[in-house]
């Protein structure tokens, strides 16, 4: 990892087993508290819906791990970097969100 990463999850399972965790302190990684099932803080988890959905809305579906590995990889070259953008700038909004419903479901 390089010198500046900061190691985020949102407390989902495989993020807390015991090998992850051991990794990351043996890395000295730091890590961003987040709120317990808050994936609508993380932009990665926005970024690959907009990535699944582009998926779906093929009209051929791939028929094989390789396929759909050409697939994702067409259709991230494809998507917008503006949409990336967007989710990127709408973090303080949703990060009061989720202040305000005190980690609770937000609209977002």
């Amino acid at each position: 990892m390089g010198t500046d990463a900061i190691f985020m999850d949102y407390n989902a399972r495989p993020h807390r087993v015991r090998l992850v965790r051991s990794y990351l302190e043996s890395e000295t990684a730091p890590q961003m508290a987040w709120p317990a099932k808050s994936p609508d803080l993380n932009p990665i988890e926005h970024a690959r819906d907009m990535l699944g959905r582009r998926i779906e809305g093929r009209s051929v579906s791939p028929g094989t791990l390789h396929e759909l590995q050409q697939a994702l990889l067409q259709e991230w070259a494809l998507l917008p970097q503006q949409a990336i953008n967007d989710t990127i700038a709408s973090m303080p909004r949703r990060c009061q969100a989720c202040i305000s419903a005190r980690g609770y479901n937000t609209r977002y």
